[in-house]
């Protein structure tokens, strides 16, 4: 009998533990990381060779993880990848349709341009990433679980402001195209990699030091 209750108490103690540090990986925002398996928070990016200098990039974010930062992560992930690989600067690679470039900005479920970070100071606001359009999963339990959306082949389902509301993660990608060189002028969907990631560096938390 004693025996027994000694395995108990052990057994409820191990889950007690599983318990609280499961409850804190959930009240921590996905940091700036590679998305791996085991990581005290959820989510991160991750990179796929599409072809030659063609890249998918995707970076997942938890339900504590708010649109804006998946978002910024995504074109710093972007940016950062650009010159590990020994380029300058990238497009994105969006596979657009015929469609007027203001219809495809109203589209977005949220109602807000593309690219708005904050803290760029000036009339415009943020750092004028307003051509950065993702491609997006969401996730909620009140719809039944994943659902995507496009830019550029928008779903209508979310235009509807209130089934925004029960969106519980975030998740983007995007295809880019890396180059060498001199970044064009005049091209609003070209990114200089190096510049990108000075201006967004002060924004991105990167995890913890254990």
């Amino acid at each position: 009998m004693t025996i027994r209750k000694a395995i108990s108490g052990k057994a409820g103690l191990v889950a007690a533990v599983a318990l609280a540090a499961l409850l804190t990986a959930c009240a921590t925002a996905t940091p700036y990381q590679p998305n791996l398996p085991g990581q005290t928070a959820s989510g991160g990016f991750t990179d796929q060779r599409l072809e030659g200098d063609r890249y998918r990039v995707t970076f997942a974010g938890n339900s504590l993880t708010s649109r804006e930062t998946v978002e910024r992560y995504l074109l710093y992930r972007a940016a950062e990848l650009t010159t590990q690989q020994g380029y300058d600067w990238f497009e994105t690679a969006d596979r657009r349709t015929d469609r007027d470039a203001r219809t495809v900005i109203e589209s977005d479920p949220f109602g807000r341009p593309f690219g708005y970070y904050g803290g760029g100071g000036g009339g415009g606001g943020g750092y004028g990433y307003g051509y950065w359009r993702p491609a997006w999963r969401y996730y909620g339990a009140g719809y039944g679980g994943w659902r995507s959306w496009d830019p550029y082949w928008g779903d209508p389902f979310f235009a509807s402001q209130a089934e925004v509301r029960t969106i519980q993660k975030f998740e983007a990608s995007a295809e880019i195209v890396m180059h060498k060189g001199v970044k064009p002028g005049g091209d609003p969907r070209a990114y200089d990699a190096r510049q990108i990631m000075e201006n967004l560096t002060p924004s991105v938390q990167r995890p913890v030091a254990k």
